[in-house]
């Protein structure tokens, strides 16, 4: 995996006689540091319909400085990327070219444009002369190679970043003292969106919406694609979370199919959403391998010493380990293939022409509410049936079927919340409660079984087998006391006055 570090920065318009403000004393800067001169040459690469551009991605091939060679830069706020680096080579770096495969599914990168920086460098430092931050004043020169209207822009910039683990204050500090000397905030994030835009480039915006129902499920689901993209590059660095925010994506686009039925034609959302589901089943086993590593070890660490009898937490590691590299690998494996390339081709076709039905064009007040309240009539059925049986197997499948399908009406609520307000928003609230009082229960099932394997595995082994038989009836009390706490969290969360949220 490629080098990676978190870039903090801000930027400024400045002319190209402006001289950097003293900024000697704002906040904890103690001194200004000459850092000199560099002459850095840089060229950006996309594809021809510039797809990584439309996603805020910059990949480049650099040289000067001291940071020559390839770098990939994934937004994660505004002002805030994640820098990731490559050894400098002629052709794109494998490890970059994998993190934007979400993007490019196989069109070539291409060279799009070169940028030529003048670069002047002083460097923000405290009393002890550790660095806080970097002053940098850029002069541009940006050549389009591919595309747009070609020919060269020039312009001057100054670029503030913060030091590694430095304070974001002092940035709001530094902001203060440049716009009180005149300087105004760039009207680009990054040198290369200025110099597509100022070479005839404009980057796709999606539809405003319009009010109706069509509208407001379409900009649910554009955003939902956007996450899997996203959340693509994540998975691949194995970032905290990554896997279970990219499958949350997946499950949030099948229930919008699934709830929204009279607004998109389920001809075709029907075989899209059987293709989410087999992709919510990979990431599944790696993210439910981590969420019950997470509830084990947690267990395990929350007991007194003198119960943890024998190798309990070597056993636990081993167990753990050997899941989370099989379910990486599994996880990998269908990020790379072709049947998941074909399922965000056909998200994209989707989108660029949905297959609206008539209640597409009708309010969203009229036809969302009551797509809402037919899943949770779903719902009701499911916990009553659930609630009527006695302990046991069949009542734990029950559970575990209404978790399912109070997740899809949470999802429901959560898509109008924007065309509904607070109602929508309050029941999509009471719900997330019971959803997360039968989450608690199917995590508590899953362990048992997980604690039982264990154990038996530790008799085998002629180790005693005490501390996985405690875990399992601590699990077991946990999903009595679910049980119990449901019937109130489900009276909370059935609607009031017919036909309302």
């Amino acid at each position: 995996m490629a080098d990676a570090k978190r870039e903090i920065e801000r930027k400024y318009e400045a002319a190209p006689d402006t001289r950097l403000p003293d900024l000697t004393g704002v906040r904890n800067v103690s001194a200004v540091v000459d850092g000199g001169v560099a002459e850095l040459d840089a060229v950006y690469y996309d594809t021809e319909d510039l797809r990584l551009a439309a996603a805020s991605l910059t990949l480049r091939r650099r040289t000067g400085g001291d940071d020559a060679g390839w770098h990939l830069k994934l937004p994660v706020a505004p002002g805030v990327r994640d820098e990731l680096h490559a050894p400098l080579e002629d052709d794109v770096p494998d490890a970059l070219a994998r993190l934007v495969r979400a993007r490019t599914r196989g069109a070539a990168l291409v060279p799009l444009v070169r940028l030529r920086s003048h670069r002047r460098v002083r460097r923000l430092v405290d009393a002890e002369g550790a660095p806080l931050a970097e002053a940098v004043t850029d002069t541009v020169r940006a050549e389009r190679l591919a595309g747009g209207h070609g020919g060269t822009v020039e312009w001057t910039e100054i670029e503030v970043e913060l030091a590694d683990g430095g304070d974001p204050a002092l940035l709001d500090a530094v902001h203060k003292r440049l716009r009180k000397k005149g300087l105004k905030p760039a009207g680009s994030a990054s040198k290369l969106a200025r110099a597509l835009t100022d070479t005839g480039w404009r980057p796709p915006e999606p539809p405003e919406e319009d009010g109706t129902a069509g509208g407001r499920v379409l900009a649910h689901l554009r955003e939902q694609a956007g996450r899997l993209a996203t959340y693509d590059a994540a998975v691949r660095r194995d970032l905290p979370d990554a896997v279970h925010q990219m499958r949350v994506a997946t499950r949030r686009l099948r229930s919008a199919f699934r709830s929204y039925r009279k607004v998109l034609d389920r001809r075709v959302t029907d075989p899209l959403a059987q293709e989410l589901k087999w992709l919510a089943g990979e990431l599944g086993v790696d993210r439910d391998q981590e969420v019950l590593t997470e509830r084990l070890t947690a267990r395990v660490d929350a007991l007194p010493v003198t119960l943890l009898l024998g190798p309990v937490r070597a056993r636990l590691r081993a167990w753990a380990g050997a899941g989370r590299a099989e379910a990486r690998a599994r996880t990998l494996a269908a990020l790379d293939s072709d049947r998941y390339t074909a399922l965000l081709d056909a998200l994209d076709a989707l989108l660029a022409d949905p297959p609206l039905r008539p209640a597409a064009a009708k309010a969203a007040g009229d036809v969302l509410p009551r797509a809402i309240l037919k899943e949770h009539a779903r719902l009701a059925a499911r916990v009553e049936r659930a609630l009527a049986l006695p302990a046991g197997h069949d009542r734990d499948v029950a559970l575990h079927e209404a978790r399912k399908t109070a997740k899809r009406v949470r999802y429901a609520a959560e898509v109008a919340g924007p065309a509904l307000g607070r109602p929508a928003k309050r029941f999509a609230k009471r719900v997330k409660a019971v959803q997360k009082a039968l989450g608690e229960h199917q995590d508590s099932v899953v362990a048992r079984d997980t604690l039982r394997e264990l154990a038996i595995k530790a008799h085998a082994a002629g180790e005693t087998a005490f501390t996985w038989g405690l875990l399992h009836g601590r699990e077991e009390a946990l999903a009595d006391r679910c049980e119990r706490e449901l019937p109130g969290l489900w009276e909370r969360a059935v609607p009031g006055k017919p036909g309302r949220l």
